[in-house]
């Protein structure tokens, strides 16, 4: 049976203020389908366009629910993680997508990729965020204001995500993330994850493949969810493969990290093994992932299997 691909070309994310995406788009049928995009807008120099200008012409759902604030870690110096339950039972989401994320009394919008699973949302109606600090309001918000019990209201959109049905052939997923663009690429990766434990425990048609995942962070401080990671490809050996890369790095790597970790850039050394079936998904600074596209392209992957977000 042959695929039906679809892919997300150019898609600008603000680490801070949230994903960026604003060039027509269109929406395909088959498997894993994306918004297919080949025009890009120019940025104007003077303001700063703000994160729905920017998403303006994104799939957005047309619910916005109210949630409350339920856990916040820090989950490194600069980046905490919020914990939000959500009251409508209807709310879902497509793992590698973002929320519009509303604060009373707040003008600004934000926007932040969801981190965590929609089995997650599924099982306890509970959906993570991980913001890095900015003096961008709602960010600045978050890191300043935000506490347990606060109340923001969410409204789903993005075209960067892995949704597969039961009827798709299975594919094995390269995910490469840099800096805070690992937060959708681990909510796919924590989707894979969740429908590899339900072949075993009730009815799932469609059967995952593999995932290699790439992550390259200044030290191994800033790798946000390594643990987690960590034991992930531990529990999954075989299934799930995970590579650190960190390019400055000013202290000893502890011991339990050392196998996972290498000094330097991902590089095209690095994605040499990378077979030309494999579904590619990159989030991160945009001079990092035009250097990775063009290694997989050279690789042999075709442009049809490489989707990726930038972050502005």
């Amino acid at each position: 049976m042959s695929m039906a691909r679809a892919v997300l070309r150019l898609v600008f994310r603000g680490a801070a203020v949230g994903p960026i995406a604003c060039f027509p788009s269109r929406w395909l049928s088959g498997p894993w389908s994306h918004c297919h995009s080949r025009s890009v807008r120019a940025m104007s120099s003077r303001r700063k366009i703000s994160h729905l200008e920017r998403t303006v012409n994104n799939f957005r759902q047309e619910m916005i629910a109210e949630a409350k604030v339920c856990g916040i870690v820090q989950e490194s110096e600069t980046v905490k993680r919020l914990r939000l339950v959500v009251m409508n039972k209807d709310f879902a989401f497509k793992a590698g997508q973002w929320v519009d994320f509303f604060i009373p009394g707040i003008s600004q919008v934000g926007g932040f990729s969801i981190c965590s699973s929609p089995g997650l949302l599924e099982r306890e109606s509970v959906l993570e965020l991980a913001v890095k600090y900015s003096e961008h309001l709602p960010a600045h918000w978050i890191h300043t204001q935000c506490d347990v019990g606060s109340e923001v209201t969410l409204r789903v959109g993005g075209d960067f995500f892995f949704d597969p049905q039961p009827s798709d052939t299975p594919v094995s997923l390269l995910l490469v993330a840099g800096g805070v663009g690992i937060n959708p690429l681990y909510s796919i990766l924590l989707h894979v994850v969740d429908l590899h434990r339900m072949q075993g425990s009730k009815p799932c048609k469609y059967k995952p493949g593999s995932v290699q995942l790439y992550y390259s962070a200044k030290n191994t401080d800033e790798l946000l969810f390594k643990r987690s990671i960590i034991n992930l490809a531990e529990e999954f050996s075989g299934k799930i493969n995970c590579n650190f890369h960190v390019t400055q790095q000013s202290f000893e790597i502890s011991g339990n990290m050392q196998p996972y970790v290498t000094a330097g850039r991902i590089s095209e050394r690095t994605l040499a093994h990378v077979s030309k079936d494999n579904l590619c998904y990159i989030c991160g600074p945009p001079p990092m992932i035009e250097a990775v596209s063009q290694q997989l392209e050279n690789h042999g992957v075709p442009k049809e299997s490489i989707i990726f977000e930038k972050w502005w």
